[in-house]
């Protein structure tokens, strides 16, 4: 194992069962992340990223089941675990911060309080050092010592989610996934948040997943973006070549639908139709129904990722 390939996944596959069939939320995604990098999860709700990244935790929620692939992280086989190892891997490997920090927070307990529970469920730390621990965290996330005699209720949304990310961090884990964590937050927080996590990430060495599906903000935070749709993982590559130079025209139609400010006359323009019905995915290319460059082969036949001079673009249209 080497820092060139410290997250793998390997065509991967998870499904759902439901009484009309099963949906393949996931269906044969592969890649790999070097550590210290932070990769961009982009995609429309039900593209199925945060599935994806549940997969990394081992916490794809029943019932869905891992029908193929592997995850790796490290030298950790994450869909191999059960029992004990899952949970020693948790918190101490890998953490994630979810999206809508009120629903993720206690609202009876303080902060301080669960963050120490979690620093002493998961270690041999005196309650003492664990609440010193607690202290140092929720100074890195920018919030005084203070806020530990605070309760969820008491703090803004930004607070509370500079809450949730501190309890991610407070077992040093290698690997962080942060599930739209700016939802709900105005543009000023949000861009407070992606900055401290982009310091957290550099000064603590982690490797970071940070799945959404507005990839305007990705640009500046950063380092390579994946782009899914339908299940399948259809363009990545390094962030400034995806946003500035995309080769599938799913990409290309997210970054059209961005407002730009300031441009007297501009409008954004949206994609046309919806995203498929994942019990009846389109045949061939997921996205053809909605493409405007869409040719016979497209309908026809199922793209795989393939280098287009700058990206990795499952796309039949080899001029981009």
């Amino acid at each position: 194992m080497t820092d060139q390939d410290y997250l793998e996944i390997e065509n991967l596959v998870i499904g759902y069962p439901t009484r009309r069939g099963e949906i393949r939320a996931v269906d044969g995604v592969s890649f790999h992340l070097s550590k210290g990098r932070i990769l961009g999860l982009i995609g429309e709700s039900g593209s199925g990223k945060s599935t994806l990244g549940l997969s990394m935790l081992g916490m794809v929620p029943a019932p869905g089941r891992t029908l193929g692939g592997r995850v790796r992280v490290g030298s950790t086989v994450v869909n191999s675990l059960s029992g004990d190892a899952l949970r020693r891997y948790r918190w101490k490997e890998v953490a994630m911060v979810f999206q809508s920090a009120m629903n993720a927070l206690d609202p009876v307990q303080t902060v301080g309080s669960q963050i120490v529970e979690t620093i002493r469920q998961h270690s041999d730390e005196t309650k003492e050092a664990a609440a010193r621990k607690a202290v140092e965290l929720l100074q890195a996330v920018r919030l005084d010592e203070s806020h530990m005699s605070a309760y969820a209720h008491e703090l803004s949304g930004g607070m509370r989610q500079r809450v949730i990310i501190a309890l991610s961090l407070c077992l040093n884990p290698s690997l962080l996934i942060a599930d739209e964590p700016t939802t709900g937050l105005d543009v000023v927080v949000q861009s407070g948040i992606l900055s401290m996590l982009k310091e957290i990430v550099g000064s603590l060495g982690l490797t970071l997943i940070l799945i959404s599906h507005d990839i305007s903000i990705m640009g500046a935070v950063c380092d390579e973006i994946a782009v899914m749709y339908a299940g399948k993982l259809v363009e990545i590559g390094e962030a400034d070549q995806v946003i500035n130079n995309p080769h599938h025209p799913y990409t290309q139609a997210l970054l059209g639908s961005i407002i730009e400010v300031g441009k007297d006359g501009s409008r954004a323009g949206g994609i046309r139709g919806t995203a498929p019905d994942m019990l009846h995915v389109p045949t061939g290319c997921r996205f053809h129904p909605r493409c405007p460059r869409a040719f016979e082969m497209c309908a026809e036949s199922e793209p795989i990722l393939a280098l287009h001079e700058s990206t990795q673009a499952a796309c039949w249209l080899k001029d981009g």
